[in-house]
């Protein structure tokens, strides 16, 4: 089994493709075992049976159609009237833009993308360095896989048959603490530099205007209300949901005329790709974790695990947190959860813990490797997006990590900020 995980991480490391690097070790455990190769297509085609993953494809082409256009413009120039008069306010304009933008495409990237295109000018123009906004717009980032729809809750609830609504619900404060601290944190730094409260000073909140962007952003802002408020009130599940959601997305482009036809099949071959993706993902790490289970390696990590933290659920919190945050910086989090959650979930759990509450800091973990160097994600698209080299932005990015960070073991340790809200709507679990 050794040869497996030298063979998993040494192709990761050499940049492999994540999901070859995984069905090369299986292949590899197959190969010094003698078993059947058969097994590679029925393990294939038995993790993509499922109803609940066909939301993946759907959300990603939901994201795409809202990202397409002058949709995120329209979110940005109402938080712009509504925030920007404040202390630091087009830095608090970037982080709350990018929590309803990630609402609409549950998108990482997407979301450092789309808002950090807009915002980045004003900001520089504002007083900011160009250091700190692309640092702010890839910590923000981190917003879209946490605020629903998110594509990782929906791999964790299917991997760990846990309820994907009450995982949105409780996706909806860690949220929104988050972005509360990235906004204190911009503050703190704008009034280190006088530059920026002075712009701040020169902004007049005009509530005709706001009202009137307002109007012009609502039919964006409709999407996570009919997709949330459809799944709690029962009327459809989280798949149907992500079909519904498309023909909203539809409607509403043409409508703002935000869309072409001319423009569908471009994004149609970008989701398509981007699914195809996660779904090899998918269905490679099924045969990992069918070798996993067979080999019994899972149980010996879980018993190593267990002695390790020494049966105190205080320190199994905090070394999953320091182990998903290493992880969430080296690995897919789609093949991440999918190889690693079965391992060590089951673990907190007989120690005592709230499954939701450890599945929602799993998820939130890997999420926040999207902004932890040397791979993350939102770092790359802040490079794309800025200029800068990458050592600057990881630069700019610091004081937002290193606070996102602290969080992280705030949410373990207090395990309410997660479940009040699914206790509240009667969720159970």
């Amino acid at each position: 089994m050794t040869l497996v995980f030298v063979i998993l991480f040494g192709l990761m490391l050499l940049g492999v493709p994540v999901a070859f690097a995984i069905l090369s070790s299986g292949m590899a455990y197959l190969a010094t075992t003698g078993t059947s190769i058969l097994v590679v297509a029925q393990r294939l085609i038995y993790g993509l049976n499922s109803f609940t993953l066909l939301a993946v494809p759907l959300f990603i082409l939901v994201g795409n159609l809202m990202d397409f256009g002058g949709i995120s413009k329209r979110l940005t120039d109402w938080a712009k009237s509504l925030l920007g008069w404040l202390p630091g306010g087009l830095g608090i304009v970037t982080v709350f833009s990018c929590a309803i933008f990630a609402a609409l495409t549950g998108s990482g990237p997407a979301t450092v993308a789309a808002i950090g295109s807009i915002m980045l000018p004003s900001m520089m123009k504002a007083g900011y360095s160009k250091e700190t906004s692309a640092g702010l717009v890839a910590a923000a980032g981190a917003l879209g896989p946490i605020i629903p729809p998110s594509i990782p809750m929906i791999i964790y609830g299917v991997t760990m048959n846990l309820s994907i609504p009450a995982m949105f619900v409780a996706g909806v404060v860690p949220g929104l603490v988050i972005a509360l601290v990235l906004s204190i944190v911009n503050i703190f730094f704008a009034y280190k530099n006088p530059q920026v409260i002075q712009y701040a000073k020169t902004m007049k909140f005009d509530f005709k205007l706001s009202l009137k962007l307002f109007w012009k952003a609502l039919g964006a802002l409709g999407l996570p209300v009919l997709i949330l408020g459809g799944i709690y009130g029962g009327i459809f599940t989280p798949t149907e949901s992500a079909a519904v959601g498309i023909v909203y997305a539809l409607v509403v482009g043409f409508a703002l005329k935000e869309l072409k036809l001319k423009d569908l099949p471009r994004i149609l071959i970008s989701s398509l790709k981007t699914s195809t993706m996660v779904n090899f993902i998918i269905a490679a790490a099924s045969l990992f974790s069918w070798v996993v289970s067979k080999s019994q390696i899972g149980t010996v990590i879980s018993d190593a695990f267990v002695n390790l933290v020494g049966g105190s659920q205080a320190m199994y919190l905090a070394v999953l947190v320091v182990i998903l945050l290493v992880v969430g910086c080296l690995m897919d989090n789609v093949a991440a959860t999918l190889i690693l959650a079965p391992i060590l979930i089951p673990v907190g759990i007989s120690l005592g813990c709230n499954q939701l509450h450890i599945g929602m800091l799993f998820c939130i973990c890997l999420v926040v490797g999207f902004v932890t160097p040397p791979f993350g994600y939102n770092l790359f698209t802040a490079v794309s997006i800025s200029g800068l080299n990458f050592k600057q932005i990881v630069k700019g990015t610091l004081p937002f990590l290193l606070a996102e960070i602290l969080l992280l073991f705030v949410f373990a340790f207090v395990p309410g900020i997660i479940t009040w809200l699914p206790s509240l709507m009667g969720y159970t679990f």
